[in-house]
């Protein structure tokens, strides 16, 4: 699939495409989306939630419903939250994994966990 790259405006393609599609899915809060109010992922209701199994396993299905439902182009296999003690903003990422229906390639991307700057 081809389109547009959000930042740049110049063209883009094939996986590049598909991870901008997957971060803006996880980066957008359900309900926020004018025409689309199903459109991207309940992620932002755990914002407070307490760190432990329970929430990160709510969070892994959060995400993976909103991908599973708004990304026809990805097979999941696994989703998975990384803290990343050696970046600048003790960063915390979720890394995704799977395969393109397209094309049957391996698809890896880390999107930024990152609540109070949704791009």
């Amino acid at each position: 699939m081809k389109g547009m790259n959000a930042t740049t405006g110049r063209a883009i393609a094939d996986l590049d495409h598909l991870y901008q599609s997957v971060g803006r899915i996880i980066g957008t809060p359900l309900a926020t989306c004018v025409k689309r109010r199903t459109f991207g992922s309940d992620l932002f209701s755990y914002v407070d939630a307490a760190n432990n199994g329970a929430t990160r396993t709510r969070l892994y299905a959060a995400i993976a419903t909103a991908l599973m439902l708004w990304e026809p182009r990805i097979t999941l296999t696994r989703v998975q939250l990384v803290v990343d003690e050696s970046a600048m903003d003790g960063g915390t990422f979720i890394d995704i994994e799977g395969f393109t229906t397209e094309s049957g390639d391996a698809v890896r991307t880390r999107a930024p966990l990152n609540f109070g700057n949704v791009t």
